[in-house]
């Protein structure tokens, strides 16, 4: 085995498995304070992806102008939600929630062609898609300057969003709307505020999700898959984990890069599009909670 060009594979695919932990991030956040799987995150990427370059493109604002414009616009798209449909749902079943967010996806992918448009966009971002000349100069090794900065970017949004789950008031505030709504509620925490900000995050991750896979696969309707992409990342790691997403979306990155690589010539193409729905399958047989989810127990 040529050790180069594993250590190629290997990085290559957590370097994309750091950017599959931002995506379900989104999906935790939500989670979390709500018990609601987010179907619309997907929705939400490309929402903010063509809103940045609907901006630039319709107004002609930079992209350091669109981004600010664009963050403005997801945070009011996350607040909107949380007012128009999650607030008159509150206490509902789980299930309803969750349909709600489905049609909230349609909808979402319906109002940002409908302003933007249904082309396909190229979005350029200052960062070179070449190999690093270090790596290739200090180890012999190719691996994109893109990935390495996406990557970069994303451990850093991901890092903030611990620390203020950690140690912010909010974030404390979040982690006991999380356990128990209605006691949360009675100790004075306001449950509709928790989920506005909650969502207005959640929009703003969507945002740097959408920018990086946009400026790789450029801005098209295909970006709403990626939530589906987040799925195997949740399984593994737990719905209720920003670690856990870390920790799933690096095995998920890894492993799929590494299966494509080194078993899809023997089972033919195509091997990473579902080797990571084959690995969560796997992982919900023995651990359905996930590696760093809480264990459920209902008493009958």
């Amino acid at each position: 085995m040529d050790i180069n060009f594993f250590a190629e594979v290997l990085i290559g695919g957590l370097l994309s498995g750091v950017m599959y932990a931002l995506v379900a991030i989104g999906f935790v956040l939500i989670y979390k304070a709500s018990g609601v799987f987010n179907f619309a995150q997907g929705a939400m990427v490309f929402f903010a992806a063509l809103t940045c370059v609907g901006f630039m493109d319709k107004f002609g604002l930079s992209l350091w102008l669109a981004i600010p414009a664009t963050v403005l616009a997801m945070i009011v798209l996350g607040l909107a939600i949380e007012r128009v449909v999650l607030r008159p749902l509150v206490n509902q079943p789980e299930i309803t929630l969750f349909m709600a967010t489905i049609g909230l996806a349609f909808f979402i992918e319906g109002l940002a062609q409908l302003i933007w448009g249904s082309q396909v966009h190229k979005l350029d971002i200052p960062i070179e898609d070449v190999p690093s000349e270090y790596l290739m100069e200090k180890f012999n090794i190719i691996v994109s300057k893109f990935d390495l900065t996406a990557a970069a970017i994303c451990g850093v949004m991901v890092a903030l969003l611990a620390v203020m789950f950690a140690k912010t008031k909010v974030g404390r505030a979040l982690r006991a709307v999380a356990d128990d709504h209605q006691a949360a509620q009675a100790v004075g925490i306001p449950l509709q505020r928790i989920w506005g900000i909650l969502w207005a995050v959640a929009g703003m991750v969507a945002l740097v999700a959408g920018l990086l896979w946009g400026a790789r696969n450029g801005v098209q309707f295909a970006l709403t898959f990626i939530a589906l992409k987040a799925l195997p990342v949740l399984i593994l790691g737990g719905f209720t984990s920003v670690p856990g997403a870390i920790v799933g979306g690096l095995i998920i990155g890894a492993s799929e890069k590494l299966a494509e690589v080194y078993i899809g010539p023997h089972v033919g193409g195509g091997i990473e599009g579902w080797f990571p729905y084959v690995l969560a399958l796997l992982f919900l047989l023995v651990r359905p909670e996930g590696l760093f989810g809480e264990k459920i127990i209902r008493r009958i």
